[in-house]
């Protein structure tokens, strides 16, 4: 495993790298970091060249000094140019979960000729709309709210123990494996202790919010289709991102495969490595 910082745009991004062959970008999202894809490296490393990134304002990554609310999708696309071009590489293949879902998207829309293909493990989509809040889904997304609060990173960094309440609800209830992080939270406690390492996620819900508000009162951003070959592989048992909203994923995508983990929730890659590492090996191999 190779660790180093990378100058991109006006910030600097810690990127953890493995492997050789064919490049492909894997794009964390919340609440994670790198350490999220070490599953799928341990496994995939010899045949890839698994290029890992911590996002900006993420785990190692550099920090702002104070919150931001421009910090969205598209901001972290244009992250992800610099670095591939940081790289010296002319395209990769990109997988995006989450937060890095988002990011994957905004980077195939903003830059095309830089990724050759998606993987995505669930896959959020504008569709969802003012599905955010219908049947009682408001009440899991509460935290997207709570944590624009000046109040909220105090709160959660105020101890450790206070910080692994928080993230163990997550990793736990997001989980259709109850148990999957619990041999790494230790981990990820230590990662979102750090100064500023809550901030990098917080500030991205900050960016986010008046475009998600505006979807939920029925005013979507209009979306550009994507037209490279795409692979999304829902957890069926996602609390957070429904795998019925797969259903959404053609409006947006000209040349998308479906298939459902029946075995994960929201962290496929985590919950279910082994079928995860097939499903990259068989559409990136």
């Amino acid at each position: 495993m190779r660790h180093r910082q990378i100058a991109v745009r006006d910030t600097t991004l810690h990127v953890a790298e493995v492997g050789s062959g064919t490049p492909v970008l894997l794009l964390h999202g919340w609440p994670e970091f790198w350490a999220t894809w070490l599953p799928l490296m341990n496994r995939l490393h010899p045949d890839f060249r698994l290029i890992a990134p911590d996002l900006r304002g993420f785990g190692d990554s550099a920090k702002s000094p104070a919150p931001r609310a421009d910090v969205g999708a598209n901001s972290h696309a244009d992250d992800m140019a610099s670095l591939i071009a940081a790289l010296g590489l002319d395209s990769v293949g990109v997988v995006g979960h989450d937060v890095g879902a988002y990011g994957a998207q905004a980077l195939a829309r903003r830059h095309p000729q830089l990724v050759d293909r998606l993987l995505f493990f669930n896959c959020p989509t504008q569709s969802i709309a003012e599905r955010w809040v219908h049947e009682g889904h408001v009440n899991e997304i509460w935290y997207q709210s709570f944590q624009q609060l000046p109040l909220a990173e105090a709160m959660i960094g105020l101890s450790r123990q206070s910080c692994a309440l928080y993230f163990s609800y997550f990793l736990s209830h997001w989980c259709h494996r109850k148990d999957a992080f619990d041999p790494a939270l230790d981990l990820w406690i230590d990662n979102f202790m750090k100064p500023g390492n809550l901030r990098g996620g917080f500030d991205w819900y900050r960016s986010q919010n008046a475009a998600r508000l505006a979807a939920i009162d029925g005013h979507p951003t209009p979306s550009v289709r994507i037209h490279q070959p795409t692979r999304v592989h829902w957890g069926r048992h996602d609390p957070v991102l429904k795998s019925e909203w797969a259903a959404f994923v053609p409006e947006h995508f000209d040349d998308a495969k479906i298939s459902f983990c029946e075995s994960a929730g929201h962290f496929v890659h985590v919950e279910a490595p082994d079928e995860a590492a097939e499903v990259f090996a068989g559409f990136f191999g």
